[in-house]
């Protein structure tokens, strides 16, 4: 990816509606684009970022078992009419057809998932099954704000398992519980496992999957020495009091929601009397479990978990590019080795960010630390006389020098680092 080819750049100025970090800081170095309050576009660099998550998680449901689906965004009122939630979802866009048909867009998919399984399931035999999507979902949010942390249109990974009884629910619910641990610690972000509230979704008690941060909305009484933690509204421990898992003692932090699960019973199996024939012959209603990761979300709560007064500090894993090549001069021999290297680590199938324009060293780095690629190299005509390249870690303090003959094997070794 070359800088001169891509029409997004980096600017100076951001929207005075961007309070949050994440929303400075991505708009800045040219990752979205803000279109309205809570609906962005996702820009070339930004949109890597998210793919980049996305197939983390798409990996970790895949492992889990569970199939790929895509469902419509668009669902007949006929479907929340069946489960009363027409008018129990307060963030919920409705929509008048010129047929006259109502329609929602969808915030969630259990009023479309459901009916579609119970196409398909019969008997003891076809269960236990899971199905995901990553989707773009729509909230009619009355105050959409902090960036891509609390959007109108968002994207969200869903998935929906089915079980014949309450043992097999469980059992996944863990499974997929210690997935989402995975997928969060692979996309560079520690998260703490919250019991909250079941809210609109169901009665019974869920898990929260928390990124701590200053900038969080819920508050948390949560260890520090391990995952375990609670939403205060909900908390049974106190601040000071000891870890119920590892006994260190608990502190009142902030978190950003990042994803969540649910065990949901029979609440949409009984709406929309999914059932399945037991062994024994008689019909008897399907368990479902309900678990959702605001891949966006995700995105902007890694840029208030890891970044500095330069600007972002982008994980290896969910990063644009691996390296930041840039190029100090518009000499022919400097263009040609710098052309050269970006070849180079390409053919290798490094991922590189060419910065190739015509501008100020000064320019190119301060771009180069707002866009928090985790590596900088640096080609100039000086370093040429000296037949090295720079290195500089975005972690780091300062650059070094390293061999120019040295730096495919030197990004290979820092890129299973």
């Amino acid at each position: 990816m070359r800088y001169s080819k891509i029409f997004s750049k980096s600017t100076k100025s951001t929207s005075a509606d961007n309070e949050s970090i994440n929303a400075k800081l991505l708009t800045q170095a040219g990752f979205v684009d803000q279109e309205m309050a809570g609906v962005y576009t996702w820009l070339p660099l930004g949109l890597a970022v998210l793919r980049n998550i996305e197939q983390i998680v798409r990996e970790e449901m895949d492992a889990l078992g569970a199939s790929e689906i895509f469902m419509p965004s668009l669902q007949p009122k006929e479907y929340w009419d069946t489960t009363n939630r027409w008018e129990g979802v307060d963030v919920l866009f409705k929509l008048k057809s010129q047929t006259g048909k109502d329609y929602a867009l969808g915030c969630t998919h259990e009023e479309v998932v459901t009916p579609l399984v119970k196409k398909f399931v019969q008997s003891y035999k076809d269960l236990p099954l899971a199905t995901y999507q990553i989707n773009t979902k729509f909230r009619d949010e009355l105050r959409a704000k902090s960036g891509v942390l609390r959007g109108r249109e968002f994207r969200m990974k869903d998935m929906y398992s089915f079980h014949t009884n309450q043992e097999d629910l469980s059992a996944f619910y863990q499974k997929t519980l210690k997935a989402y641990v995975r997928a969060y610690n692979r996309c560079g972000l520690q998260v703490k496992v919250v019991q909250a509230s079941g809210g609109v979704f169901t009665q019974n008690l869920s898990h929260e999957f928390q990124a701590i941060t200053d900038a969080g909305e819920d508050v948390l009484i949560a260890c520090n020495s391990c995952e375990f933690g609670e939403n205060s509204e909900i908390a049974t421990h106190n601040e000071g009091d000891a870890c119920p898992t590892c006994n260190a003692v608990l502190v009142k932090t902030k978190g950003i929601e990042v994803g969540n699960i649910f065990d949901l019973g029979t609440k949409y199996s009984d709406a929309f009397e999914l059932e399945f024939t037991n062994e024994e012959g008689k019909r008897q209603r399907v368990l479902m479990g309900c678990y959702g990761i605001g891949t966006s979300r995700l995105v902007g709560s890694i840029v208030e978990a890891s970044h500095d007064e330069k600007g972002m500090i982008w994980p290896k894993s969910i990063a644009p590019a691996l390296v930041h090549l840039v190029r100090i001069g518009e000499d022919a021999e400097s263009v040609e080795a710098a052309d050269g290297l970006y070849n180079e680590l390409r053919a290798a199938g490094i991922r590189v960010f060419y910065d190739d324009r015509d501008t100020t060293a000064g320019a190119k780095f301060g771009d180069a630390d707002l866009m928090g690629l985790p590596l900088r190299l640096t080609v100039s005509k000086r370093m040429l006389a000296e037949s090295v390249v720079e290195w500089k870690e975005r972690t780091a303090t300062e650059a070094t020098k390293v061999p120019r003959t040295d730096v495919l094997a030197s990004v290979k070794t820092f890129a299973q680092a």
